[in-house]
């Protein structure tokens, strides 16, 4: 018999085991071991039953059991230390309030909102499906760590992602389980008189969208979830947030106006509710939450008597934008969220939302006017970067790419100035490293150091690492392959039964892996510039290295592909039928389900983690860094964060096949073979070749530096602290500089300064060298000094207005400017009857070989960052400039 509805009985706790409560809703229990094994000692059974999920395991424990743990003195004083150790986490001084490393904290931001569509916080809160998710989680829990102020905003989708299974022949099927918020570690944000607060979208038709507001706590981070499965909605409105990236363009747009928008309120709504600080910088994790920018400006807006500064439009998009940090994660422009215009404008419209926001200037913000840009699309991540004054991509190499991609909105500045920044991923230590691995750190420099290590950073602390034994290290990580190999069995064995075998077909699973041989590991999301079967290109050399007579390999592989992708469900059914072989089957799987619980087994029991993406589109790929964390050794194309940071001494880099002249198909011949040779002549020989103390000394020497060197660097910490004092902090500031008055002037300088551009001209440029006291020369000699002087049109603009520099550095065979430095040039004298100003200046030759400079004329103001920000640029003319170069000697 079926139930009609369904509710939630909360487990009534006795008095002292009161604590416990607290404890399971704040998800710091979730990297904190200690805490951990206190719920598990409460009932060790059901904990593994409820998949180590502390908010099921206290609506499951009997009665009798708690009233023995209320009367157990041990258990007690254990709770008492772990409910004490979450107090003095969640009130003590941390980084941020101490400033220690040097910032100046009066600086730092009071609060930073951080919008997502995704947060992987835990297997028990399922609201992720891969790199961005998790990258998002981790970025909340380093910002408690560090004490950082942040608020996250995401939704609350009933269904999460989809569960993964396979069919008996190896297609992919999804499931969706539905999510009751009252099982999970969430409370609903409640209005001071009970009533649930909540959040309101005008749609098109005089419709309303409701949304509740859950709150998960992230540590000392409060994470807003928005939830329209509320009573109030139509069926429609109720399934916006259904599940994660699922539905058609109307339903993702609905769920992107309601992350940014929705959002936006929900954070006014917390802080209200709550005391918080107001947030000064709002941070947007990919072009989902874009929309945040245009609920900010509708706010700036209104009347004073309403809470707003009765600023226009242009005026408050300034002051949004001083305040506002954009995080692009793809490197592909098909990876970016695009709308049909008239669909954008239809929900943007007098009887919709954002009323006295101009639907026009709306749709101006996301078009693509730039040469190749489809001007009938709405694109979200061109919204960010114009909403936003500061923008990066998530690598070095990423933000190169970034630069590229989107240098048509910045016409005329060469890719290396769009004012796009890097800052590199890392990932949140506390929860990614193995227990084993931190036991073994902390024997070395102790528990609370070791802790720090992981959380704040400090080389110096990771260079302990350099003093634990080798049999030591070798003996861990024998000992988390071992138990990844009985995990991958449990696993293994699950899916054949939901395939449909019997127990009498599955004695073979008993054989699968060994916990003596070299383990390979492989799991991400399946599009297919990541390349889940590059491995699968020479079958015959694959079998002849996973059955090698004494140096085999064994590779374990998961993923999901997403649902609408039936090419990445025709890969994930190639490798699994490969892995059903009987040949290779006890050598090489795919588990199904790949998440956040089967990640924390997989990357400290692999000796080696592969990724091969087509370089340059992987952004970061941080799962490399998770699975160094623990010791394993990194196998990679130079794409992401391994172009940044490999080195001989902890890796290998896998030859690539790049540039226009290879086709697809070649590149992934070349690029296997080159995979094939460096495991057999390279890897496998340093795994297997033992010393003279039966240990692989010069493997142990890789796994070694990988800690030491690697560890560091890795760390969310390490990146959280780098948004702080490179972006977080410069937008505080710009925030709090561009008050009312200052952004209408900066609104009214921007609006005469794109009026009187077309006027602005180079007329003239002539060098002199002051040394030898000529005029422009073929050649000059290091360390002389070049005068420039250059005759410049301003229409009707002034000195102040602008600023006139020398771009100079070695040229290269097409003249092209390399490794360029500016030097500013003064006016000296102007206007003349033409109009004309004439600018001088000094420009040090300081650099031998083919040198070549340029001039130009770019909008300069208090208020913006030099550069490209508002993207005009006034250049010379071919025939002014054809002279320019110049020969050193």
């Amino acid at each position: 018999m079926k139930a009609i509805r369904r509710f939630t009985v909360r487990p009534v706790l006795p008095e002292p085991l009161q604590p416990l409560s607290g404890l399971a809703r704040n998800l710091r229990w979730s990297w904190h071991t200690e805490t951990q094994e206190l719920f598990r000692s409460v009932d060790p059974e059901r904990w593994q039953a409820v998949a180590g999920d502390p908010v099921r395991l206290l609506g499951n424990v009997s009665a009798a059991r708690m009233a023995d743990l209320a009367k157990d003195r041990r258990f007690l004083r254990r709770l008492a230390a772990a409910a004490d150790d979450l107090d003095d986490y969640l009130h003590g001084r941390r980084w941020y309030q101490s400033g220690d490393g040097g910032p100046d904290t009066t600086e730092f931001p009071a609060a930073v909102a951080y919008f997502s569509p995704e947060f992987g916080v835990t297997a028990a809160l399922p609201q992720y499906s891969g790199g961005l998710g998790i990258l998002a989680g981790d970025h909340l829990k380093a910002a408690s760590d560090l004490g950082v102020p942040l608020i996250g905003v995401g939704l609350l989708y009933r269904h999460g992602y989809f569960r993964q299974s396979l069919s008996r022949d190896g297609w992919q099927q999804e499931h969706y389980p539905v999510l009751d918020p009252n099982e999970l570690p969430l409370d609903l944000l409640r209005e001071a008189d009970g009533t649930p607060a909540g959040v309101s979208l005008a749609l098109p038709g005089g419709r309303l969208l409701h949304a509740h507001i859950w709150v998960a706590q992230v540590g000392r981070v409060p994470l807003l979830m928005l939830d329209s499965d509320v009573e109030g909605n139509g069926p429609g409105a109720r399934d916006v947030t259904d599940r994660l990236y699922g539905g058609g363009s109307e339903h993702r747009l609905l769920q992107e106006m309601l992350l940014g928008i929705g959002g936006v309120r929900a954070v006014r709504a917390y802080c209200r509710v709550t005391g918080h600080h107001a947030p000064e910088v709002f941070h947007t994790n990919e072009g989902h939450a874009g929309f945040l920018g245009l609920e900010r400006i509708r706010e700036l807006g209104e009347s004073p008597d309403k809470g707003g500064s009765g600023l226009g439009f242009d005026a408050a998009l300034e002051a949004v934008r001083a305040g506002t940090v954009f995080t692009t994660h793809t490197p592909v422009p098909a990876g970016i969220d695009r709308f049909d215009r008239d669909l954008v404008a239809r929900h943007f419209a007098d009887d919709a939302e954002l009323p006295g926001v101009p639907v026009d200037q709306v749709l101006q913000l996301g078009t693509e006017s730039y040469p190749g840009g489809d001007r009938g699309l709405f694109n979200m991540a061109v919204m960010g970067l114009r909403l936003a004054q500061r923008a990066n991509g998530v690598s070095r190499l990423h933000g190169a790419v970034s630069r590229e991609m989107f240098s048509g909105l910045w016409p005329g500045f060469d890719a290396v100035e769009v004012p796009i920044t890097s800052i590199t991923n890392g990932v949140h230590a506390p929860t990614w490293v193995a227990p084993e691995v931190f036991r073994l750190g902390a024997r070395q420099i102790g528990p609370g150091r070791a802790e720090d290590a992981l959380s704040v950073g400090g080389s110096s602390r990771w260079d302990a690492v350099a003093n634990i034994p080798d049999a030591e290290i070798w003996e861990l990580r024998r000992s988390l392959r071992e138990q990844l190999v009985l995990e991958v069995r449990e696993r293994l064995r699950a899916s054949w039964r939901q395939r449909g075998a019997g127990a009498a077909e599955l004695g073979w699973i008993d054989g699968v892996l060994d916990p003596d041989v070299l383990t390979i590991g492989f799991a991400r999301r399946v599009p297919s510039y990541k390349r889940l079967t590059l491995m699968l290109r020479d079958r015959r050399r694959l079998t002849e290295l996973l059955l090698h007579p004494t140096q085999p390999i064994q590779i374990v592989v998961a993923g999901k592909a997403h649902p609408a992708d039936d090419g990445g469900k025709r890969l994930v059914r190639e490798l699994v039928r490969f892995a059903d072989d009987p040949k290779v089957r006890h050598r090489l799987v795919f588990l199904p389900d790949y998440g956040m619980a089967m990640a924390k087994k997989l990357y400290p029991g692999c000796d080696v983690w592969l990724n091969n993406p087509l370089r340059p589109l992987e952004a970061c790929g941080t799962s490399g860094m998770k699975a160094a964390l623990n010791g394993s050794l990194n196998l990679s194309v130079l794409d992401g964060w391994w172009d940044e940071w490999y080195e001989p001494d902890f890796g290998w880099a896998i030859p690539t096949a790049d540039g226009a002249a290879t086709d697809d198909d070649r590149r992934d011949e070349l690029e296997a073979a080159a995979l094939y040779a460096l495991i057999e002549d390279r890897v496998a020989p340093r795994f297997y070749d033992r010393g003279t103390g039966g240990l692989p000394d010069r493997w142990i020497e890789m796994v070694r530096r990988t800690l030491t060197t690697l560890g560091p660097k890795v760390l969310a910490g390490r990146m959280v602290r780098e948004y702080v004092e490179r972006l977080y902090t410069p937008a505080a500031r710009a925030h709090r500089a561009l008050d009312a008055s200052a952004a209408e002037e900066l609104a009214g300088f921007k609006a005469r300064v794109r009026a009187g551009w077309p006027q602005v001209a180079i007329d003239h440029v002539e060098a002199v060298d002051q040394d030898a006291g000529a005029g422009a020369a073929a050649t000059a000699g290091l360390g002389s000094t070049l005068t420039l002087r250059v005759q410049a049109r301003l229409g009707e603009l002034r000195p102040d207005d602008v600023e006139v520099q020398a771009v100079a550095g070695r040229v290269d065979a097409d003249d092209a400017i390399r490794d360029a430095q500016t030097f500013p040039l003064k006016p000296s004298s102007g206007p003349d009857l033409e109009g004309r100003w004439v600018y001088e200046g000094p420009m040090a030759l300081d650099r031998t070989g083919p040198f070549g400079y340029t001039v130009r004329v770019l909008p300069a103001h208090r208020l913006i960052p030099a550069g490209a920000d508002m993207g005009l640029v006034a250049l010379p003319s071919e025939a002014v400039g054809q002279d320019a170069g110049m020969l050193m000697r």
